[in-house]
């Protein structure tokens, strides 16, 4: 059985959600989303922040693939990246917050730590 969710959209729909929101933790710092979306982010990120440690042209090439935003390309590679060259994983936490007023879903906030 996969791992994966399928967040109630298509697979085209998925990843361009996950591609936006992985952009804007790497640009931001932070979101504030379900926590079902945020456990997916989680497991992006954390490949993304890998391949920057890696800090080759194939891997800068692979995340400017992946990444909506060239910018938050170079700030993974050239800020982001070096900050966790002695850490073996681990790169992000995801913190609940609570539930959403509207619908009552379960929140959560996905940080690099």
């Amino acid at each position: 059985m996969s791992r994966r969710r399928s967040l109630g959209r298509n697979s085209a729909q998925r990843r361009a959600m996950l591609r936006n929101m992985t952009t804007s933790v790497l640009q931001h710092g932070a979101i504030e989303t379900t926590e079902p979306k945020a456990k997916e982010v989680r497991r992006i990120v954390e490949k993304m922040i890998t391949l920057g440690k890696a800090g080759d042209l194939s891997a800068y090439r692979q995340a400017l693939a992946y990444l909506t935003d060239e910018t938050v390309a170079k700030k993974l590679f050239d800020e982001i990246a070096p900050k966790y060259a002695e850490r073996q994983g681990g790169y992000t936490r995801v913190v609940k917050t609570g539930f959403r007023r509207g619908d009552g879903s379960s929140m959560a906030i996905v940080e690099l730590v």
